[in-house]
């Protein structure tokens, strides 16, 4: 069987009419920076979030930056945010001269510890950066309430969960990236939304946020060549908004494929004792950018069972193999083996299995009976 971690290929395939058709609007029409189309995609966008203002940009990793920009993140400042996350969330704060704080996470959902957040706020605290990891929401409930009761900045990190749904108490929804002070999302090719390249945005019910946001993309400017600000070059250009106006049309769609893949694997491997699958909260939807498994047996054994299920023509991965306070880059912050016990141990035992829009039942039941074949193997080289 051929398959892929993330089948863009086909999924492009099944719309490349659409696609097409928009893309050569964009070429006749010669705007391919700040186009009538970015503008259209940022409305649809926004309606499907609800009405939260949106601010395209190029890339997520820009998205995060310019948030934090935005609510006036300084050198000297204190972010806290996961170790247990793509290197972007924290980049982002050591490139602004701020310090990034870390909080374990939560074993289940593989995000921010809400209970271990207070105990790392100091003075100077400017912002909490929760990540909605692998498709599902940070226990926001608890976060904002956190953040209320000390004046802190809540910026989500929503680059793995657009369309993912939260819950509250008191019976409210909300999309994921629109409940904190800003969310922030990456629509990179793999995404749930993704584009044909790089490309980002910024959420905010705040309009005076989302102006920041705005302005500070476009050089810290309002007015062309006058500039209020320090800005940054960060735009979503007219091709890519052009694929990603068609695609939003499909999201709520990709995403139920995802899940009824996720039920499936669930379901595939409700026989396996060597593995834990993932843990969906009740306070959240899933919209499973990844399906995560753990490895019960550790570090050794995952990496036999990767190795096992590549030379079965089985494509997985590692999201991700060093918690980021044990990072090279961030040894300066003065953070040591077992600082964040939870994140480490999950480091020694995930492992993402294919997950896309285009999986269907002989595909997953073939990766599934490998990696149950895979697992019986890993027990007797370790033996």
């Amino acid at each position: 069987m051929n398959i892929r971690m993330v089948d863009t290929i086909t999924q492009y395939q099944k719309i490349k009419d659409e696609i097409d058709l928009e893309l050569n609007k964009v070429f006749e029409s010669g705007a391919y920076i700040n186009g009538p189309i970015v503008k259209q995609f940022r409305n649809n966008l926004s309606q499907f979030l609800n009405g939260a203002h949106v601010v395209a940009c190029a890339n997520g990793t820009d998205a995060l930056q310019v948030a934090l920009m935005a609510a006036g993140v300084q050198p000297g400042d204190e972010v806290i945010t996961t170790p247990f996350t793509f290197v972007a969330t924290v980049e982002v704060v050591a490139l602004l001269g701020a310090k990034p704080v870390f909080v374990d996470v939560d074993p289940q959902t593989f995000n921010i510890d809400p209970e271990k957040i207070e105990a790392a706020i100091t003075p100077k605290t400017k912002a909490i950066v929760p990540v909605h990891l692998f498709g599902q929401c940070s226990d926001m409930e608890s976060i904002l309430s956190i953040a209320q009761k000390h004046g802190i900045c809540v910026i989500e990190d929503a680059a793995q969960s657009i369309g993912a749904e939260f819950t509250f108490s008191d019976g409210r929804v909300e999309q994921s990236g629109t409940m904190g002070d800003m969310g922030t999302t990456s629509f990179y090719p793999s995404k749930n939304l993704g584009a044909f390249g790089d490309a980002g945005a910024i959420f905010s019910n705040n309009d005076e946020l989302a102006d920041k946001a705005q302005v500070i993309c476009n050089h810290g400017s309002e007015v062309k060549y006058y500039h209020q600000s320090i800005g940054v070059n960060s735009r979503l250009d007219s091709m890519q908004a052009a694929v990603l106006d068609v695609k939003l049309r499909y999201l709520k769609e990709y995403n139920q494929a995802r899940n009824e893949a996720a039920d499936l694997y669930d379901s595939l491997l409700s026989d396996c004792d060597d593995v834990f699958v993932p843990y969906r909260a009740p306070y959240s939807t899933h919209v499973f950018h990844q399906y995560t498994l753990r490895i019960k047996a550790g570090r050794k054994a995952r990496d036999l069972v990767q190795a096992k299920l590549n030379e079965m023509g089985v494509p997985s991965m590692i999201y991700y193999p060093v918690s980021l306070h044990l990072q090279g880059a961030y040894e300066e912050y003065g953070y040591q083996p077992g600082d964040f016990p939870v994140s480490e141990k999950l480091t020694e035992e995930v492992l993402s299995l294919p997950m896309h829009t285009e999986l269907d039942e002989s595909q997953q039941t073939f990766i599934i009976n490998s990696l149950k074949q895979a697992l019986t193997f890993s027990k007797t080289e370790k033996v």
